[in-house]
């Protein structure tokens, strides 16, 4: 799932070097996936509405609903 998120963000940015993906741990049951991007990328990820951070969560939900999991995706600048 890591790698997953970071493919999509740094296709995204403008400063792919500075996005940063780690596992936060668990909560509630589920795998916390935290994606850190630059200040001035952060809106680029969110998207208009949150559109585009929507349609990252769905990927990565259906992703993990192949191996039986539960991923969360927090987006932190």
């Amino acid at each position: 799932m890591l790698s997953l998120v970071e493919t999509i963000a740094k296709a995204l940015v403008t400063k792919p070097d500075q996005v940063a993906v780690a596992e936060a741990g668990e909560k509630d049951g589920a795998v916390v996936i935290e994606l850190r991007v630059a200040p001035e990328d952060v809106g680029k990820v969110i998207g208009r509405q949150g559109r585009i951070a929507k349609a990252l969560r769905t990927v990565v939900k259906a992703a993990s609903q192949k191996q039986d999991k539960k991923v969360v995706v927090e987006i932190i600048s």
